[in-house]
């Protein structure tokens, strides 16, 4: 199986045919524009994966594909190489005419999705390769030209269910995706999950294993993801790696501070390094007390996150222990101090 983006550029004769339609229904000559850099626009079939949702994407699919592969070769007791090929919006109609015939697809049932479904289809080599390694083989698996057997299936259900549970945990953040398998598909031409002029978003895993390559893809409706690739107001999740208007770049600011002031970051004070002989080492016990010859004014260098951040020096609030802030360390100057043990 095999699927490729969708071409951007009219044919010349659809070109040829639209001009001579407007030349012929109008007396006034077309201006010719030059220097412009015109681009053609689908009014049908409108792009919503701008470039910044789109890398966006790409990072969270990526997550599926290092989870996944380690799942599969701890199960098919072997080398199994995943990597992410392409993200891509495309029609259902073009999706399913690259699907082998027969395909191996399940389909994918999701939760207030007005009865849209998703799918998920394994290549014909990648799939009887799972089936094989499954079933305790260890060999070169046998490719058949044939749909999958009932017994078959179950066994590379477990499989599909892996693959729907990684996509509802990646996309867990942006959208609550509720799925469920709700049967399986051999043929292309009858598969129905959503209606053929319908927007789409493939993603396509490529397969290296056993010296063959194969292919996987995860195919959901747009419209269960809607709130992702529809940044406005009403209630409507704002994807924080758009572009959008002032007052939602001020809005995606505060709310990426919130987050952040959020956030838990260890902090850890060092005393200054001082030095014991190896006698007095091996003399020590539970309940030791040092000598250290550091006086108790001795500046201390206090660490955030494992990085030297300030100078300070220790003291007491009421009867726990702090330290006080002096001063910051340049980023220059932070290298020069020894990172704090664990």
């Amino acid at each position: 199986m095999s699927v490729s983006r969708t071409s951007e550029t009219m044919e010349q004769a659809e070109i040829d045919r639209l001009l001579s339609g407007v030349s012929a229904s109008t007396s006034t000559p077309i201006p010719r524009v030059t220097g412009v850099d015109l681009q053609v626009y689908d009014f049908r079939r409108p792009h919503r994966v701008s470039k910044e949702r789109l890398r966006t994407l790409e990072v969270m699919y990526e997550r599926l594909v290092k989870s996944l592969e380690g799942w599969l070769m701890a199960r098919v007791r072997g080398q199994l190489e995943l990597r992410l090929q392409s993200v891509e919006q495309i029609s259902f109609g073009e999706y399913s005419l690259f699907l082998n015939s027969p395909c191996c697809s399940y389909l994918i049932s999701i939760k207030d999705a007005g009865g849209q479904q998703g799918v998920i289809d394994f290549g014909t080599e990648l799939a009887y390769f799972l089936i094989d390694r499954l079933f305790g083989g260890g060999g070169d698996p046998t490719i058949l030209e044939r749909a999958l057997t009932p017994i078959e299936r179950m066994a590379l259900q477990v499989v599909a269910e892996r693959v729907m549970l990684g996509v509802q945990e990646i996309w867990r953040e942006q959208e609550e995706l509720e799925m469920a398998l709700d049967g399986f598909e051999s043929i292309p031409e009858t598969m129905q999950a959503v209606g053929r002029e319908d927007p789409v978003l493939v993603v396509t895993l490529a397969a290296a294993f056993a010296d063959k390559t194969s292919l996987l893809s995860i195919c959901l409706p747009l419209g269960v993801l809607e709130k992702f690739f529809v940044v406005a107001g009403n209630g409507r999740k704002v994807n924080l790696t758009s572009i959008g208007s002032e007052r939602e770049l001020v809005t995606n600011r505060e709310n990426t501070e919130a987050q952040l002031r959020a956030t838990a970051v260890p902090v850890r004070t060092r005393l200054p390094e001082f030095r014991l002989s190896m006698r007095d080492v091996a003399n020590l016990t539970t309940g030791t007390v040092l000598a250290t010859g550091i006086p108790t004014d001795a500046p201390l260098l206090t660490f955030v996150g494992g990085t030297p951040r300030f100078h300070s020096t220790a003291g007491w609030v009421g009867r726990k222990l702090a330290v006080r802030i002096l001063d910051t360390i340049d980023a220059s100057a932070a290298g020069a101090h020894t990172k704090p043990s664990e």
